[in-house]
């Protein structure tokens, strides 16, 4: 096991030019659950994350609104926020950038690197990505624009201040070669090696074309550049120049934990800020890869962003939680898909999870009036049994020590796969029926025990589920003044009285799922398109105009041919022709029509609806049916109109 020691996390202090997606979410969990681990295995931790204020692209948002930059940013770090605490990130410090006390740190590191001459006054003549606060000279340029988020740059000449990267670049590269742990995954470092072999270049650190920053100590007509500003929050939040024990207790940093995208300032502008202010440098800098969307990355831009609330609001946390930590292997792309993660939910959660916590307490409250009783003699099935445990406790901490979250998380599951077996091999309904008293009590035990082991390895990556399975434990140890040693067989008093409670993770039915999505997709187009014709959504019936109508194209449509959707009982999918155009259009119509009934009857379409998949089949369109609550109708045309006729 791990020492006992001091733990300092971070994550990027993210930018609030607008509310913060699934990837931001995933960035802060993975270090909540770090955090986590670590207070368990009894290090005292700092975790750190907040907001990254200042800069010329703030400036303009809070112009175009009509507000103060400080007003606007207000707003939006605010919903930074509740959306930790809806998650349960465990921060200990929330830093602002605009705070006097860091404006107080940023001020004097610049002045000091001022004073030992790293930095010096020039001309600025060159190209500037405005939303990365990134300068580029043009060589950098990837035809003509940004190359680390491909949109257009401009042309800034200003006086600015200047700090000497280059005078660091041969230091640098000899604390990454002798310190392979600083820069993690090994493909990271080996980029930022090559780039810093391929030259260094003095980075504009001030600004004169915008106000919106901290003003340069040594000449106030010049703000301090985004990155010296945004940079030294980490030494801020650790109590640099303010609290001195403090500082020389967390400092340096354990991980800085950042997306690949920033990687390079982590890992070059950083050091070698700290290296000229003759500080010590973070112990593992670490560039984890972008969650995708259909293999994109998630953008504001790209209109492909997933709203974190709503999928809290829509699977509950603690599943949101667990998918991003399992699915993804930590420092590579993952991939976010709706359909995935319920897969995960009902097949991990529910079926695994989910199932042993139900029957194992359902088996005590049946046998043993929900008592736990003391263990008899061992046979080979439970020494087994404890042996998975211990080595899940020490295979969790070897993982979590060598940040490999999500084979963390497999090893848990490892012994829950193991739980389930041990059921169904000691057979406790068998005992029972045959009298085998001491038997029973003995496996009933093994699996209280391994849910109470379970509960505290659980707790750092989902904390609502870790409670719930404590909770129906009956144990009345607060669960978070538990630690490692805690997760040492044997720990479950004989006596302690279980709680029935509700299954902790619903299995979800995906084509119930599907036809709510739609339903919804359909309200929110619904709104969207009121609002863009003035109009408000009164509370018992939306009016339309004529011009929201014509926006829907309505066609007949003949059906060609028809199928079940395998394992959806509701779903059809059909083949229909729109004139010459044929198309797949899956609907939840099974429960009341056969496939051959609906072989050649012209229904009507909507014809111009986003395709969309559902249990990931396409569909190409929306037929039109009515509805009661037990019967179902298609909209079809009374004459023998030709397919592809509009519907007005």
């Amino acid at each position: 096991m791990g020492r006992k020691g001091k733990y300092y996390v971070s994550t990027p202090i993210y930018y609030p030019s607008d509310r913060l997606h699934i990837g931001h979410v995933y960035t802060t969990t993975v270090a909540d659950c770090l955090a986590r681990w670590h207070r368990f295995t009894g290090d005292d931790v700092l975790f750190l994350t907040g907001s990254d204020e200042h800069g010329q692209k703030i400036e303009r948002i809070a112009k175009s609104r009509g507000v103060t930059p400080k007003e606007y940013v207000d707003k939006i770090v605010d919903s930074f926020k509740v959306l930790w605490k809806r998650y349960n990130i465990s921060y200990d410090d929330f830093i602002r950038t605009t705070e006097d006390r860091h404006s107080r740190v940023v001020q004097e590191v610049f002045r000091r690197l001022y004073e030992k001459g790293d930095i010096y006054k020039d001309e600025y003549e060159g190209w500037y990505c405005t939303p990365c606060e990134a300068f580029w000279v043009e060589t950098k340029l990837e035809d003509g624009k940004c190359p680390d988020c491909g949109r257009p740059v401009e042309l800034v000449k200003e006086e600015s201040y200047f700090f000497r990267l280059s005078n660091y670049a041969d230091r640098l590269l000899r604390h990454i070669e002798e310190h392979p742990e600083f820069i993690q995954p090994e493909s990271r470092r080996n980029e930022m090696i090559s780039f810093i072999k391929s030259g260094l270049e003095d980075l504009c650190v001030s600004r004169t074309t915008f106000d919106w920053g901290i003003p340069v100590p040594v000449d106030e007509g010049h703000v301090i550049y985004v990155w010296i500003d945004a940079l030294t929050n980490y030494l801020t939040g650790a109590g640099f120049l303010q609290d001195e024990e403090k500082f020389a207790h967390y400092w340096p940093a354990d991980l800085h934990l950042v997306g690949k995208e920033i990687v390079r300032f982590h890992t070059i502008i950083w050091p070698i800020i700290l290296m000229a202010l003759d500080l010590p440098l973070p112990k593992t800098v670490f560039g984890h890869g972008w969650l995708l969307m259909e293999q994109d990355k998630m953008s504001k831009s790209k209109g492909n962003v997933v709203d974190p609330m709503k999928l809290a609001d829509e699977f509950g946390v603690d599943a949101i939680r667990y998918f991003l930590l399992r699915e993804i292997s930590f420092g590579q792309d993952g991939n976010f898909s709706r359909r995935a993660l319920i897969d995960r939910i009902n097949a991990d959660l529910a079926n695994d999870l989910g199932n042993l916590l139900h029957r194992s307490v359902a088996m005590i409250l049946r046998y043993r009036d929900g008592i736990i009783p003391q263990p008899g003699a061992l046979t080979e099935l439970e020494q087994d049994l404890q042996q998975a445990a211990a080595a899940a406790v020490a295979a969790v901490n070897d993982h979590m020590e060598a940040l490999e979250i999500n084979d963390a998380l497999s090893a848990i599951w490892k012994l829950i796969s193991r739980a389930n077996k041990y059921i169904d091999e000691a057979e406790p309904w068998a005992l029972n029926k045959a009298g085998l008293s001491e038997r029973l009590d003995t496996v009933l035990y093994h699996l209280g025990e391994t849910l109470r082991i379970l509960a505290l390895l659980i707790k750092s990556f989902m904390p609502e589920t870790g409670e719930k399975i404590w909770t129906q434990l009956g144990i009345e140890r607060c669960i978070e003044s538990c630690r490692y040693e805690d997760a040492a067989w044997g720990g479950l008093q004989p006596g302690t009285k279980v709680v029935k409670g509700d299954p902790i993770f619903p299995r979800i039915d995906p084509e119930v799922l599907a036809e709510a999505e739609e339903a919804s997709r359909m309200a929110e187009t619904e709104q969207q398109t009121a609002a863009k014709a003035g109009e408000e959504k009164p509370a018992e019936k939306l009016q339309v105009s004529i011009e929201d109508f014509a926006r829907l194209d309505l066609r007949v449509a003949e059906v060609k041919a028809a199928e079940p959707v395998p394992g959806a009982d509701r779903l059809l999918k059909l083949i229909v022709t729109i004139g010459e155009e044929e198309r797949q259009i899956v609907a939840g119509i099974a429960k009341y029509y056969t496939p051959e009934e609906l072989v050649g009857k012209r229904i009507v379409v909507v014809a111009n609806l986003k395709p969309a998949k559902l249990r990931g089949v396409l569909s190409e369109g929306m037929l039109l049916a009515a509805s009661t609550d037990d019967s179902l109708g298609l909209v079809t045309v009374e004459r023998e109109l030709p397919s592809g006729a509009k519907v007005k």
